[in-house]
C-alpha cells in the first residue's frame, strides 16, 4: 500500500454513512458505559481499596486515551467498516487479522445474550408475574430491527440510549459530589471528606492489588473502539472521528475516575464489593425518592444499548471476515438498506447460543466463553497499538511525511508503546489473582486455535488455487 493512503472512503461498496458526530460519540459511550460501571464498579473499590481503585481508573483511562490516538491515526487514514481487524491483516499479518476478528466477536456475542437475561430480570421488578423469557424476547427482537433496518435508525436508537446513562451518570457525580462535601446528608456511618481513603491505610490490600484490577478496569472501559468501527460508516470521517475520539476519551475520563473517586468516598471498602449497585446505594443512603427504580430503569436502557452496539460491532466483524475471505460470501452481502443482515442473524443467533450455553453448561462452555471475552479486549487493544506502529513505519518508508497525516499520534513511538506496555501489565497481574486467570487458561488456547484455523485454511485455499490454475494438457496427436 503506498504511503499516499487514498482519502475516501473505503469502507466497502454499499454501506451508508449515514453517522453523525453525534451518533459515534454516543456509540462509544453507549459501549462503554454499562453494567461494568452501574454495578460491578463496587469490585475495584473492593479489592484494590479506594485510593488504588482510583489509581487503576486513572491507569486504564490513560490507556484507552494511548489506544484511541493509535486507532485515530489509522481510522482516519483508512476508514474502513473492517477498522482494527483490517488494520491488524494489512500490518501485522493475515493471521492476526483473523484472530483478532473472531476475538471481538466472541466478546460480544457472549455479551449480547446476558445483555438480554439481565433486562429481563430486571423487568420483573415491575411486572412479577410476567415471565422472564418475554421481556428478553422483546428486546432481542427490538435490537434486531435496529439493526437491520437501517445505520441511521441504529444511530439514532443508539444516541437515546445512550442519553439516558450519560444523563444519570452527571446526577450521580453531582449528587454524590454535595454528599461529600455535607451538602446532603448521608444515612450510614460516614465522615464527611476522605475518610475512607485512609481509615485501613493507603493500600490496605497491598499496592499490586491494581495491577490485579487493570483487566476489570479495561474490561470496563472496552467499547471505546466502537468509533474504529462506525468510521466507515460516518460522514466526513477525516472531521468527525477525530472529534469524536477526543471528546469521547476525555468524558469517559471525567465519567469514570469521577465515579470512582465518589464510591469511594461514600461507601466503606468493605461494603462496596457486597451491594448489588453502589449506584442504588448511595442514591438511597443520601435520601433520593424511588431511587431502586430510577436505577432499574437506567440499567435497563445500559442493557439494551450494550445489546444494540454490540450487535452492530458483532455483525460487522463477521462481513469483515467475509469481505477478506475468510467467510463465506453471503455474510459480506448487504441489504437495500446498507445493512449486513446475513451477518446480523448469525451474530444474534451465536448470542442465543452463548446465553443457552450459561444455562446447560454454566462451568464449562459458558465459563471459557467468558473467560476468552474478558481477554480479548485487552488482545484487541494490543493489536490496535502495534498496527499503528507497524502503519507509521510503512507509511514513512513509503515516501509518506507525518505532518502530511490528517491525524496523527503525537509522542510516537512511546504512546503506542505505552499502550503495548500497559495492556501486558494488565495480562500480567490476571496471572497472580486466582480469580481472574481462568482467563489465561482458556483465552491463550483459543488465540493459538484461531492462527491454527487459519493456517489450516490458508493452505486449503491455496492448493485449490492452484488446482484451477493448473495448465490444462492436451492429448498428443498421432
Amino acid at each position: 500500500m503506498s504511503a499516499q493512503t487514498t482519502d475516501k472512503n473505503i469502507s466497502g461498496p454499499g454501506f451508508k454513512q449515514d453517522m453523525q458526530t453525534r451518533h459515534i460519540v454516543m456509540l462509544a459511550l453507549g459501549g462503554v458505559i454499562g453494567t461494568g460501571l452501574f454495578l460491578t464498579s463496587g469490585y475495584t473499590v473492593n479489592q484494590a481499596g479506594p485510593l488504588g481503585a482510583v489509581i487503576a481508573y486513572i491507569i486504564g483511562a490513560i490507556m484507552v486515551y494511548m489506544v484511541m490516538m493509535c486507532l485515530g491515526e489509522l481510522a482516519v487514514q483508512m476508514p474502513e467498516t473492517g477498522s482494527f481487524s483490517s488494520y491488524a491483516s494489512r500490518y501485522l499479518g493475515p493471521g492476526t487479522g483473523y484472530t483478532v476478528a473472531w476475538l471481538y466477536w466472541l466478546t460480544w456475542a457472549v455479551a449480547i445474550g446476558s445483555e438480554f437475561t439481565a433486562a429481563g430480570i430486571l423487568m420483573v421488578r415491575w411486572f412479577p408475574d410476567t415471565p422472564v423469557w418475554i421481556w428478553s424476547a422483546l428486546f432481542a427482537i427490538t435490537v434486531f430491527v435496529s439493526n437491520v433496518v437501517s445505520v441511521r435508525l441504529f444511530a439514532e436508537t443508539e444516541f437515546w440510549l445512550s442519553l439516558v446513562k450519560v444523563v444519570a451518570v452527571i446526577a450521580f457525580l453531582v449528587v454524590g459530589t454535595g454528599a461529600i462535601i455535607g451538602l446532603f446528608e448521608v444515612q450510614q456511618a460516614h465522615s464527611i471528606g476522605l475518610g475512607n481513603f485512609t481509615r485501613e491505610g493507603l493500600f490496605p490490600t497491598g499496592f499490586w492489588s491494581i495491577a490485579m484490577t487493570l483487566l476489570a478496569v479495561s474490561f470496563a472501559f472496552s467499547g471505546t473502539e466502537l468509533i474504529g468501527i462506525a468510521a466507515g460508516e460516518t460522514r466526513d470521517p477525516q472531521r468527525n472521528v477525530p472529534k469524536a475520539i477526543r471528546t469521547t476519551v476525555v468524558r469517559l475520563a471525567l465519567f469514570f475516575v469521577g465515579t470512582i473517586f465518589v464510591l469511594a468516598t461514600l461507601l466503606p471498602r468493605e461494603q462496596a464489593g457486597l451491594v448489588e449497585s453502589p449506584f442504588v446505594t448511595v442514591f438511597e443512603s443520601i435520601g433520593i425518592p424511588y431511587a431502586a427504580d430510577i436505577m432499574n430503569f437506567v440499567i435497563i436502557s445500559a442493557l439494551l444499548s450494550a445489546a444494540n452496539s454490540g450487535l452492530y460491532a458483532a455483525s460487522r466483524m463477521l462481513w469483515t471476515l467475509s469481505d477478506q475471505g475468510h467467510m463465506p460470501k453471503r455474510f459480506g452481502e448487504l441489504s437495500r438498506m446498507g445493512t449486513p443482515f446475513n451477518a446480523i442473524v448469525v451474530s444474534m443467533a451465536g448470542s442465543i447460543a452463548s446465553l443457552l450455553s450459561g444455562v446447560f453448561a454454566p462451568d464449562t462452555v459458558y465459563l471459557a466463553l467468558v473467560s476468552i471475552s474478558g481477554l480479548a479486549v485487552v488482545v484487541v487493544w494490543m493489536s490496535i497499538a502495534a498496527s499503528q506502529i507497524a502503519f507509521r513505519r510503512h507509511y514513512v518508508a513509503n515516501g509518506g511525511k507525518v505532518e502530511d497525516l490528517k491525524f496523527r499520534v503525537r509522542g510516537y513511538p512511546w504512546v503506542p508503546l505505552g499502550a503495548l506496555a500497559s495492556c501486558t501489565l494488565a495480562c500480567i497481574g490476571i496471572a497472580f489473582d486466582p480469580a481472574q486467570r481462568v482467563a489465561l487458561y482458556f483465552g491463550v488456547p483459543f488465540i493459538a486455535w484461531c492462527y491454527f484455523v487459519y493456517w489450516v485454511t490458508r493452505k486449503g485455499r491455496e492448493r485449490r488455487l492452484a488446482s484451477h490454475a493448473a495448465p490444462v494438457r492436451t492429448p498428443e496427436v498421432a
